[in-house]
């Protein structure tokens, strides 16, 4: 696997912050309109490790997050952007969507929906009773109509790259109808680059779990890929990104791969201190992420993962 080194550039490790303790509190240390872009992945309140001491209701979940999600709208500047990846609550079997409670909540607050991007991964939550749950949403809002967004860094291979305008009048007549550099990703994602980005748009990031390059002991990372295309897409070099519940720090390393400075609150002085030694990593050339737009591996004819058991046959 590839090292992810960080761009030339006159950030150091001193230009990013990690901050250790409750969002509420902390986003108190970041200056009012001073973020051009919030990336954050909020607990569902599942029951991973680290909610376990604090199991919520669906409505106590939604009330303890409103206010954090007020601060975090101050934080953001009038060009800036929100991006709010979330996926389901589940309770006795029943799906409640977290994107439509947040959508409202974030709305509320004078922001506008740019896109709800489809996050598409081949392993999560299985289940018995209904389909297994195999993709989650990113809610990207601007705070203004005057808004930062440039496609250029994550555009993808044309699908028809010999297609044209139609014959006839006009100065376009008879010449290639695409952009040379590329198309849109839409709002479907996958990161197979050539498999699926030539035939289908589609955001398609394997989830972080065992085996993964950058899997730490935080249970629910999103993988860097996600946080650095929006990185890429809404803000300039120089902006800060702010990430409110940044656990082992993937939010922090993507901006700073990308000449961004990274503001990282979490609870957890465990996933602080990771993702310091992360940070500190990434300076030294050392730290191990997945590369943009490596595709997705799928198991080869033959491999084990890949044959079909004896047990089934007799079946």
């Amino acid at each position: 696997m590839a090292l992810a080194r960080p761009q030339q550039s006159g950030l150091s490790l001193a230009s990013h912050r990690l901050i250790e303790g409750d969002a509420i509190a902390a986003l108190d240390e970041v200056p009012d309109s001073s973020c051009g872009l919030v990336v954050t992945s909020p607990p569902y309140n599942v029951g991973k490790e680290y909610e376990r001491e604090n199991r919520m209701s669906l409505d106590e979940y939604l009330l303890w997050l409103d206010p954090i999600v007020e601060k975090i709208c101050n934080k953001v500047k009038s060009d800036g952007h929100i991006c709010w990846q979330v996926g389901n609550f589940v309770k006795n079997g029943q799906v409640f969507p977290l994107d439509y409670y947040f959508y409202k909540m974030i709305m509320d607050r004078g922001f506008k929906l740019r896109n709800r991007i489809i996050w598409h991964f081949n392993f999560g939550l299985h289940a018995v009773r209904r389909f297994s749950g195999r993709y989650e949403t990113v809610l990207w809002f601007s705070k203004s109509d005057d808004y930062y967004f440039n496609l250029e860094p994550v555009l993808v291979p044309q699908i028809y790259p010999g297609k044209r305008h139609s014959s006839g009048k006009g100065a376009k007549a008879g010449k290639p109808s695409g952009n040379p550099k590329g198309k849109n990703p839409s709002d479907f994602w996958t990161f197979d680059a050539r498999e699926v980005f030539v035939s289908d748009p589609i955001w398609d990031l394997p989830n972080v779990k065992a085996g993964h390059p950058e899997k730490t002991i935080h249970p629910c990372s999103f993988p860097s890929e996600l946080a650095e295309r929006c990185i890429l897409a809404l803000t300039k070099p120089s902006d800060v990104v702010l990430d409110p519940f940044v656990g082992s720090g993937t939010t922090v390393i993507a901006a700073a791969k990308h000449n961004r400075v990274g503001v990282g609150i979490d609870k957890s002085k465990r996933y602080i201190d990771v993702a310091r030694r992360r940070l500190e990593d990434l300076e030294a050339g050392a730290v191990v992420t997945r590369p943009l737009g490596v595709p997705v591996r799928r198991p080869r004819s033959g491999e084990k993962v890949a044959t079909v058991p004896a047990e089934w046959a007799a079946e």
